[in-house]
Protein backbone atom coordinates (compact mmCIF):
# COMPACT_ATOMS: atom_id res chain seq x y z
CA UNK A 1 0.00 0.00 0.00
CA UNK A 2 0.97 3.71 -0.75
CA UNK A 3 1.26 6.53 1.58
CA UNK A 4 1.07 8.90 -1.63
CA UNK A 5 -0.11 9.57 -4.52
CA UNK A 6 0.77 6.75 -7.28
CA UNK A 7 3.28 8.26 -10.10
CA UNK A 8 0.84 9.57 -13.03
CA UNK A 9 2.36 7.33 -15.37
CA UNK A 10 1.90 4.05 -13.52
CA UNK A 11 0.46 0.82 -15.03
CA UNK A 12 -0.58 -0.86 -12.02
CA UNK A 13 -4.57 0.26 -11.46
CA UNK A 14 -4.20 3.45 -9.41
CA UNK A 15 -7.04 3.76 -5.93
CA UNK A 16 -7.49 5.94 -3.86
CA UNK A 17 -9.75 4.61 -0.38
CA UNK A 18 -11.55 6.52 1.93
CA UNK A 19 -13.37 5.62 5.19
CA UNK A 20 -13.56 2.53 7.60
CA UNK A 21 -11.93 3.96 10.89
CA UNK A 22 -13.60 5.69 13.69
CA UNK A 23 -12.27 6.66 17.39
CA UNK A 24 -14.75 4.73 20.04
CA UNK A 25 -15.08 7.34 23.21
CA UNK A 26 -16.25 4.52 26.15
CA UNK A 27 -17.54 5.63 29.71
CA UNK A 28 -16.89 3.07 31.73
CA UNK A 29 -19.20 3.25 34.67
CA UNK A 30 -18.12 1.21 38.06
CA UNK A 31 -20.25 1.69 40.88
CA UNK A 32 -20.04 5.30 42.28
CA UNK A 33 -17.21 5.89 39.83
CA UNK A 34 -16.55 6.00 36.41
CA UNK A 35 -13.54 7.09 33.52
CA UNK A 36 -13.57 6.90 30.19
CA UNK A 37 -11.38 5.57 27.18
CA UNK A 38 -10.42 6.13 23.82
CA UNK A 39 -9.84 3.85 21.07
CA UNK A 40 -8.98 4.47 17.42
CA UNK A 41 -10.36 1.04 14.81
CA UNK A 42 -9.69 0.72 11.51
CA UNK A 43 -11.57 -1.83 9.43
CA UNK A 44 -10.16 -2.08 6.18
CA UNK A 45 -7.18 -3.96 6.68
CA UNK A 46 -8.12 -7.24 5.13
CA UNK A 47 -9.59 -4.91 1.78
CA UNK A 48 -6.71 -2.80 1.79
CA UNK A 49 -4.36 -6.13 1.72
CA UNK A 50 -6.18 -7.36 -0.66
CA UNK A 51 -5.67 -4.37 -3.31
CA UNK A 52 -2.27 -4.60 -2.33
CA UNK A 53 -2.06 -7.95 -3.17
CA UNK A 54 -3.45 -7.75 -6.37
CA UNK A 55 -0.60 -5.50 -7.44
CA UNK A 56 -2.74 -1.88 -7.03
CA UNK A 57 -1.45 1.39 -6.22
CA UNK A 58 -3.64 1.94 -3.21
CA UNK A 59 -3.50 5.35 -1.10
CA UNK A 60 -6.20 4.99 1.57
CA UNK A 61 -7.51 7.93 3.26
CA UNK A 62 -8.70 7.23 7.08
CA UNK A 63 -12.22 9.38 7.90
CA UNK A 64 -10.71 11.60 9.97
CA UNK A 65 -7.84 12.92 7.62
CA UNK A 66 -10.72 13.53 4.42
CA UNK A 67 -11.28 17.25 5.41
CA UNK A 68 -7.48 17.61 4.80
CA UNK A 69 -6.37 15.14 2.81
CA UNK A 70 -9.34 14.49 0.27
CA UNK A 71 -8.52 15.99 -3.24
CA UNK A 72 -10.10 19.47 -4.03
CA UNK A 73 -10.06 19.81 -7.64
CA UNK A 74 -9.90 17.86 -10.23
CA UNK A 75 -6.20 17.76 -11.12
CA UNK A 76 -5.88 15.55 -8.17
CA UNK A 77 -8.64 13.29 -8.69
CA UNK A 78 -7.39 12.61 -11.78
CA UNK A 79 -3.99 11.11 -10.21
CA UNK A 80 -6.23 7.82 -9.45
CA UNK A 81 -8.25 5.50 -11.28
CA UNK A 82 -10.55 4.69 -9.04
CA UNK A 83 -12.15 6.62 -5.96
CA UNK A 84 -13.60 3.64 -2.95
CA UNK A 85 -16.04 5.21 -0.44
CA UNK A 86 -16.48 2.69 2.42
CA UNK A 87 -18.61 3.75 5.71
CA UNK A 88 -18.14 7.77 5.50
CA UNK A 89 -20.89 9.83 5.43
CA UNK A 90 -21.38 12.89 3.20
CA UNK A 91 -20.50 15.36 5.75
CA UNK A 92 -17.03 14.26 6.11
CA UNK A 93 -16.57 16.10 2.57
CA UNK A 94 -19.06 18.90 2.88
CA UNK A 95 -17.93 20.27 5.90
CA UNK A 96 -14.06 20.63 5.96
CA UNK A 97 -11.90 22.54 8.70
CA UNK A 98 -12.23 25.78 6.62
CA UNK A 99 -15.88 25.98 6.15
CA UNK A 100 -17.44 24.67 9.28
CA UNK A 101 -14.73 26.16 11.52
CA UNK A 102 -14.14 29.22 10.23
CA UNK A 103 -16.71 30.07 7.72
CA UNK A 104 -14.71 30.20 4.74
CA UNK A 105 -15.91 29.30 0.70
CA UNK A 106 -13.98 25.88 -0.48
CA UNK A 107 -14.66 23.69 -3.55
CA UNK A 108 -17.50 20.95 -2.81
CA UNK A 109 -15.52 17.62 -3.03
CA UNK A 110 -18.27 15.61 -3.66
CA UNK A 111 -19.27 17.98 -6.81
CA UNK A 112 -15.51 17.66 -7.67
CA UNK A 113 -15.99 13.45 -7.25
CA UNK A 114 -19.10 13.58 -9.67
CA UNK A 115 -17.49 15.75 -12.24
CA UNK A 116 -14.30 13.32 -12.01
CA UNK A 117 -16.74 10.06 -12.76
CA UNK A 118 -18.42 11.57 -15.38
CA UNK A 119 -14.94 12.43 -17.12
CA UNK A 120 -13.72 9.02 -16.86
CA UNK A 121 -13.03 8.53 -13.51
CA UNK A 122 -14.01 5.14 -11.43
CA UNK A 123 -16.45 5.18 -8.37
CA UNK A 124 -17.06 2.16 -6.08
CA UNK A 125 -19.72 2.89 -2.84
CA UNK A 126 -19.50 0.11 -0.08
CA UNK A 127 -22.29 -0.15 2.27
CA UNK A 128 -22.39 0.74 5.45
CA UNK A 129 -23.78 2.51 8.44
CA UNK A 130 -22.44 5.79 7.41
CA UNK A 131 -22.90 4.60 3.39
CA UNK A 132 -25.91 5.77 1.27
CA UNK A 133 -28.44 7.13 3.36
CA UNK A 134 -27.24 5.17 6.42
CA UNK A 135 -27.95 4.87 10.23
CA UNK A 136 -30.82 7.87 11.31
CA UNK A 137 -29.95 8.89 7.34
CA UNK A 138 -27.30 10.47 8.35
CA UNK A 139 -24.58 9.60 5.65
CA UNK A 140 -27.21 11.71 3.79
CA UNK A 141 -25.59 10.68 0.08
CA UNK A 142 -28.96 11.32 -1.70
CA UNK A 143 -28.90 14.92 -0.83
CA UNK A 144 -25.42 15.59 -2.41
CA UNK A 145 -23.90 16.04 -5.58
CA UNK A 146 -22.86 12.37 -5.64
CA UNK A 147 -26.44 11.13 -6.03
CA UNK A 148 -26.50 12.28 -9.69
CA UNK A 149 -23.85 9.44 -10.62
CA UNK A 150 -24.54 7.04 -8.31
CA UNK A 151 -26.18 3.80 -9.94
CA UNK A 152 -28.97 3.64 -7.47
CA UNK A 153 -31.63 6.21 -5.71
CA UNK A 154 -31.67 6.24 -1.96
CA UNK A 155 -34.15 6.57 0.94
CA UNK A 156 -35.03 9.47 2.56
CA UNK A 157 -34.70 8.06 5.87
CA UNK A 158 -32.66 5.08 7.58
CA UNK A 159 -31.81 2.32 4.94
CA UNK A 160 -30.10 -0.50 7.14
CA UNK A 161 -31.38 -3.93 7.21
CA UNK A 162 -30.13 -6.04 9.83
CA UNK A 163 -30.15 -9.49 8.75
CA UNK A 164 -28.49 -11.28 12.14
CA UNK A 165 -29.40 -14.75 11.22
CA UNK A 166 -27.84 -14.14 8.00
CA UNK A 167 -28.77 -13.68 4.14
CA UNK A 168 -28.00 -15.71 1.07
CA UNK A 169 -26.72 -13.04 -1.75
CA UNK A 170 -27.78 -14.35 -5.21
CA UNK A 171 -25.74 -13.80 -8.30
CA UNK A 172 -28.02 -12.90 -11.20
CA UNK A 173 -25.08 -12.06 -13.88
CA UNK A 174 -22.79 -14.54 -12.74
CA UNK A 175 -20.66 -13.80 -16.35
CA UNK A 176 -20.92 -9.95 -15.96
CA UNK A 177 -17.12 -8.76 -16.23
CA UNK A 178 -17.57 -6.83 -12.77
CA UNK A 179 -17.23 -9.94 -11.32
CA UNK A 180 -13.84 -11.28 -13.03
CA UNK A 181 -15.41 -15.11 -13.30
CA UNK A 182 -15.41 -15.72 -9.38
CA UNK A 183 -18.34 -17.70 -7.83
CA UNK A 184 -21.97 -17.31 -7.61
CA UNK A 185 -22.29 -18.77 -4.92
CA UNK A 186 -20.82 -16.25 -2.04
CA UNK A 187 -20.68 -16.27 1.87
CA UNK A 188 -23.65 -15.26 3.80
CA UNK A 189 -23.94 -11.54 4.89
CA UNK A 190 -25.62 -9.72 7.76
CA UNK A 191 -27.27 -7.01 6.65
CA UNK A 192 -27.37 -3.99 4.04
CA UNK A 193 -28.35 -0.69 2.83
CA UNK A 194 -31.85 -0.99 1.01
CA UNK A 195 -31.01 1.18 -2.25
CA UNK A 196 -33.06 1.14 -5.61
CA UNK A 197 -31.51 0.82 -9.33
CA UNK A 198 -31.55 3.79 -11.65
CA UNK A 199 -32.90 3.00 -14.74
CA UNK A 200 -30.16 2.81 -16.96
CA UNK A 201 -28.11 0.82 -14.19
CA UNK A 202 -27.30 -3.13 -14.56
CA UNK A 203 -27.93 -5.31 -10.98
CA UNK A 204 -25.29 -7.81 -10.92
CA UNK A 205 -26.59 -9.34 -7.33
CA UNK A 206 -29.34 -9.11 -5.26
CA UNK A 207 -30.28 -9.46 -1.55
CA UNK A 208 -34.06 -11.15 -1.96
CA UNK A 209 -35.43 -8.29 -4.15
CA UNK A 210 -33.29 -5.56 -3.13
CA UNK A 211 -30.32 -4.79 -5.37
CA UNK A 212 -26.81 -5.61 -3.63
CA UNK A 213 -24.60 -5.00 -6.35
CA UNK A 214 -25.12 -2.55 -8.83
CA UNK A 215 -23.14 -1.19 -12.16
CA UNK A 216 -23.38 1.59 -14.38
CA UNK A 217 -21.69 3.59 -17.13
CA UNK A 218 -22.19 7.57 -16.05
CA UNK A 219 -20.50 9.36 -19.21
CA UNK A 220 -17.38 8.18 -19.52
CA UNK A 221 -16.77 6.76 -16.62
CA UNK A 222 -18.19 3.78 -14.03
CA UNK A 223 -19.95 3.91 -10.95
CA UNK A 224 -20.84 0.71 -8.66
CA UNK A 225 -22.14 0.33 -5.87
CA UNK A 226 -21.86 -2.85 -3.25
CA UNK A 227 -25.13 -2.78 -0.95
CA UNK A 228 -23.08 -4.42 2.41
CA UNK A 229 -20.00 -3.85 4.03
CA UNK A 230 -16.43 -5.01 3.09
CA UNK A 231 -15.16 -5.62 6.68
CA UNK A 232 -17.54 -6.89 10.13
CA UNK A 233 -20.01 -6.40 11.03
CA UNK A 234 -22.51 -7.01 8.22
CA UNK A 235 -19.21 -8.83 6.34
CA UNK A 236 -19.08 -11.74 8.77
CA UNK A 237 -15.32 -13.89 9.14
CA UNK A 238 -16.78 -16.07 6.46
CA UNK A 239 -17.11 -13.38 3.78
CA UNK A 240 -13.67 -11.44 4.71
CA UNK A 241 -12.03 -15.05 4.58
CA UNK A 242 -13.27 -16.39 1.63
CA UNK A 243 -10.93 -17.61 -0.53
CA UNK A 244 -12.45 -15.31 -3.33
CA UNK A 245 -12.68 -12.25 -1.55
CA UNK A 246 -9.17 -10.85 -3.08
CA UNK A 247 -10.71 -11.90 -6.56
CA UNK A 248 -13.77 -9.93 -6.31
CA UNK A 249 -12.34 -6.66 -5.19
CA UNK A 250 -9.96 -6.95 -7.98
CA UNK A 251 -12.54 -7.61 -10.81
CA UNK A 252 -14.70 -5.03 -9.42
CA UNK A 253 -12.35 -2.47 -8.81
CA UNK A 254 -10.51 -3.33 -12.46
CA UNK A 255 -13.95 -3.32 -14.12
CA UNK A 256 -15.25 0.30 -12.39
CA UNK A 257 -11.70 1.78 -13.22
CA UNK A 258 -12.39 0.80 -16.98
CA UNK A 259 -9.06 0.30 -18.12
CA UNK A 260 -8.16 3.50 -18.23
CA UNK A 261 -8.55 5.76 -15.28
CA UNK A 262 -9.11 9.76 -16.20
CA UNK A 263 -6.82 12.48 -16.39
CA UNK A 264 -6.89 16.33 -17.33
CA UNK A 265 -6.23 17.39 -20.99
CA UNK A 266 -6.40 21.39 -21.56
CA UNK A 267 -8.18 21.90 -18.11
CA UNK A 268 -10.96 19.16 -18.35
CA UNK A 269 -11.00 15.70 -17.43
CA UNK A 270 -10.66 13.35 -19.89
CA UNK A 271 -10.24 9.56 -20.48
CA UNK A 272 -6.59 8.35 -20.53
CA UNK A 273 -6.00 6.02 -23.43
CA UNK A 274 -3.79 3.80 -22.63
CA UNK A 275 -3.61 0.32 -21.10
CA UNK A 276 -3.91 0.00 -17.45
CA UNK A 277 -2.85 -3.89 -15.82
CA UNK A 278 -3.13 -4.74 -12.19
Amino acid sequence: MSGDNGAHGSTALRVLVVGESWIKHTVHMKGFDQFHTTEYEEGAGVFLAALADSGFDVTYIRAHEVSARFPKTLEELARFDVVVLSDIGSNSFLLSDETFLRSERTPNKLAVLAEYVRGGGGLLMVGGYMSFSGIDGRARYGMSPLASVLPVTMLDHDDRVEVPEGLDPCVELPEHPVLGGTPAAWPALLGYNRIAAKPDATVVARTGTDPLLVVAQVGAGRAVAFASDLAPHWAPPEFVGWPHYRALWAAVLRWTGGGAGAEIDGGRIARRTERVRA
